[in-house]
């Protein structure tokens, strides 16, 4: 006799959590701690406990929210996931992604105004992501959009204003935080290509669905180029030419590799996520720094 599972298995709450995903938001989270200026050895205990926020916390719980939602099509499409085999049983995976909104808000609460406020953010954008009626991934523009704001930008803002303890980050800061969301809509756009085929059939408007795969990729390269370029004329205007031109070489390569990614995009865009997306997030190391020493 078969007995039903009550309590989910310890390790399919892990495999929910993804902690895979969790490194953009930390890397952003990263390069807001550098932007600040403040030296890491003066508020580390804040930093720490800021990366646990961004990474296990608030994207961990975006990624349990997904599931959750997304459980009737896993069921179909990837019935081995935690919800749909069994292994989370019965509303768990509602409950989880609950608790760990709290737990994101509470230790948001301790580290300041504007973190509390990205938190927020971070974790509206998450539920209206996934959740009906808004459901945003539904559309590949307003989908993409809340993820790279929030995988990005915010995680960039909470580290930068984690280091200045809770308080608002420069102008300049947030510039390029919210100018590097913008390109994070093309990097979303390149995790859609595999899935055209399920998205179609369940009514997912994904960008490669809603343009078809060439016109898609030619819009995720310009979307992803555009603001770097924005970026390097401004560190220029600010007197930083030595970051403005590592950035530069960072975008000659990522458009060489663009070039492979366009002849065959359905096929290419894992291998470009792989080896073209890390140009894009060392130029966003790169602006850090150049923040840091104008700061």
């Amino acid at each position: 006799m078969t007995m039903v599972r009550t309590y989910p298995e310890p390790s399919a709450v892990l495999e929910l959590l993804k902690p895979i995903t969790w490194f953009p938001p930390m890397w952003a989270f990263g390069c807001g701690v550098v932007a600040s200026g403040v030296p890491l050895a003066e508020r580390w205990p804040a930093a720490l406990v800021g990366v646990v926020l961004a990474g296990p916390l608030v994207c961990a719980m975006s990624q349990a929210a997904n599931d959750w939602y997304d459980r009737d099509v896993d069921a179909i499409n990837e019935p081995h996931r935690p919800i749909p085999s069994g292994r989370i049983p019965g509303r768990w995976g509602f409950y989880i992604a609950v608790v760990w909104t709290l737990l994101s808000l509470l230790v948001a609460s301790a580290l300041g105004q504007w973190v509390e406020i990205a938190c927020l953010l971070g974790v509206a954008f998450a539920w209206a992501y996934s959740a009906p009626p808004i459901r945003l991934k539904l559309n590949g523009w307003w989908g993409n959009a809340a993820c790279g704001l929030s995988y990005e930008g915010l995680a960039w803002v909470t580290g930068h204003a984690v280091m200045l303890g809770g308080a608002m980050p420069t102008w300049r800061s947030l510039l390029l935080a919210l100018l590097y969301s913008v390109g994070a809509h093309g990097i979303m756009t390149l995790n859609d290509f595999k899935s055209i085929k399920g998205d179609s059939q369940m009514g997912i408007r994904s960008l490669p669905v809603m343009l078809g795969p060439q016109s898609a990729a030619a819009t995720a390269c310009a979307v992803m180029l555009a603001p770097q370029l924005v970026v390097i004329v401004l560190l220029l205007v600010w007197g930083r030419p030595w970051e403005a031109g590592i950035v530069c070489v960072l975008v000659g390569g990522q458009i060489a590799m663009m070039r492979r990614f366009m002849a065959a995009p359905v096929d290419k865009a894992l291998w470009y996520s792989g080896f073209g997306v890390p140009f894009y997030v060392l130029g966003m190391l790169a602006s850090a720094f150049a923040l840091r020493a104008i700061n």
